[in-house]
Parts: C-alpha cells; structure tokens; sequence
C-alpha cells in the first residue's frame, strides 16, 4: 500500500506560504539557490541533512518541522511528558545517492537530538565525494550503532574503521566524516545528532556549495559547452 505521508518538499513549501517568504527570499536567507528551493519543493532534488540543517537556520523554525507539517499539530510543548511511537517501517524518509535517511519522532519540535536511520549505500570515498564534494561536516557530535551489515568509518583525523553490527561510535561531528557500506548485503544503522552550544544554525559554508553544485544540472555525455 502507497504511503499518503506527504513528501518533505511539500512541508517546506507549505512552511515558506505560511511565513510569507518567496523562493528569492529563502534563497537569501539560507544560501540555497532559487533553482534549488524550486527542486526542494517539488522533490526533484535530495533533501540532505546539510540542507535541512540550513533551511532551520534560514527560516528559524525547528528542523522536525521541515519534516512534519506542524500546521495541524497543537503548540510545541519543551516541557516532560512527550513521547511518540514509530512502529517498524514508519518515519520521514530523505533519499540520496548515499544514503536513504529515515528521521524518526519528526513530528515532535525543539528536540534537543536528532534521531535517524541510514541505510548507507556509498562504497569508495570517490562516489561519497561526488555527491558531497568532500566528507561532511556539521556542528556538534554524533552517535551511531550499526544495526545491520558492516560499516567503514572515515574521517579527517583518523585512519578508517570497520564497523559490524553491535559496534558503535561517537564523534564530534565538526570533523570531516564518511559513511560507507563495507561489505555485501544491507547495511544500516542507527544514529542521532546533537548540536552544541546551540549551534544547530551553524553551517559551514562548504555545505552551501555542496547544495548548490548537486542542484546543478548534468550535462548531456558528448555535449559541448555553450559558446558565449
């Protein structure tokens, strides 16, 4: 049965309406280009972490929002007594080339973390890097246990590290990291990402650009540049 679950570009479309912004106006405020927004919206271009990371900063507005339409939910409630239960297969799915990312509790505001599953798909650092231009890098730390398969832990300041299910790591997630699937077979795991010192709408500008050169358009194989 096909999920009616509206897709994240449709929340963030809708969010855009409600605060009175148009596409130019996000585009300033969050270093995307309007060609991007535009694909956001309409699903035609991955919804990464990096961009949900600066699409929270640049509208103001909790990152779970962007994910859940908080439209029909009453107000946020910070204080104790939230829960929310995910049965399996549920929660907000973002695709990417190398990850399919799976938020969970994306409808519950201000959480101090941000709960995830990844099912990693990127084998060599090279078809990582074609997406993402570099390893990634966000503020604050980061947890992960592997669920399922084996996974090769890379980072800047480290020499890489296998990974099999009931292994977990911790890691300031400021330094350039990488997931990458290490063997046949389903590979998974389970993580959450907190960011430090509120610095969850601090995004180094190097993800701007990754955004933006995803967004770009592939030219065809054999074409020539346009003459100018």
């Amino acid at each position: 049965m096909a999920s009616t679950t509206p897709a994240p570009g449709e929340h963030i479309r809708s969010l855009r309406k409600r605060l009175g912004l148009t596409l130019a106006q996000v585009s300033e405020r969050t270093g995307l280009a309007v060609s991007t927004l535009s694909k956001l919206e309409k699903g035609n271009v991955s919804l990464s972490y990096d961009k949900l990371m600066l699409l929270s900063r640049g509208l103001g507005v909790d990152m779970a929002e962007l994910l859940h339409d908080a439209q029909t939910k009453g107000p946020a409630h910070t204080g104790g007594g939230r829960r929310v239960v995910h049965r399996a297969g549920d929660g907000q799915i973002v695709d990417t080339q190398s990850y399919k990312q799976t938020y969970l509790a994306s409808e519950l505001l201000n959480k101090r973390f941000t709960p995830l599953i990844a099912e990693v798909r990127a084998r060599t650092l090279e078809e990582f890097k074609a997406e993402f231009g570099d390893l990634i890098r966000h503020p604050g730390e980061e947890f992960a246990f592997v669920i399922e398969g084996e996974v090769a832990f890379h980072s800047e300041l480290y020499a890489p590290v296998i990974l099999k299910a009931g292994d977990s790591i911790f890691f300031d997630s400021e330094m350039g990291h990488a997931y990458l699937k290490a063997a046949e077979g389903p590979c998974r795991l389970v993580a959450t990402c907190a960011p430090r010192n509120g610095q969850s709408d601090a995004m180094s500008q190097h993800f701007v650009e990754a955004s933006q050169r995803l967004s770009a358009p592939v030219p065809a194989r054999g074409a020539k540049p346009a003459r100018r």
